[in-house]
């Protein structure tokens, strides 16, 4: 296994693309803002937010609206050699 910690960014008119981790993903919300889902529901991301994306779960899929970027501190526990993000199946 490998740990990568990363502090990311995403600005208003970015999105995140469906993926999954060869492993698990832990997140905090470092600063917040607004993400449209791919449904075009528009919700709150504030900060404080935090989860788990689990092995091989997609998650992402969603767009920053607004005028605020989001960051966020995250966590992958990931096997190691494999990539860091991968297209689900």
């Amino acid at each position: 296994m490998e740990v990568i910690v990363s502090i990311n960014e995403v600005k208003p008119g970015e999105a995140s693309a469906l993926h999954i981790h060869h492993g698990e993903e832990s997140f905090y919300v470092v600063e917040g803002g607004t993400v449209e889902l791919p449904d075009g529901k528009q919700v709150p991301f504030p900060a404080g937010t935090n989860g788990i994306n689990r092995r091989d779960v997609p998650h992402g899929a969603f767009k920053v609206v607004g005028d605020k970027a989001i960051k966020y501190l995250s966590v992958h526990t990931v096997d190691k050699g494999a990539p860091l993000y991968d297209t689900p199946k």
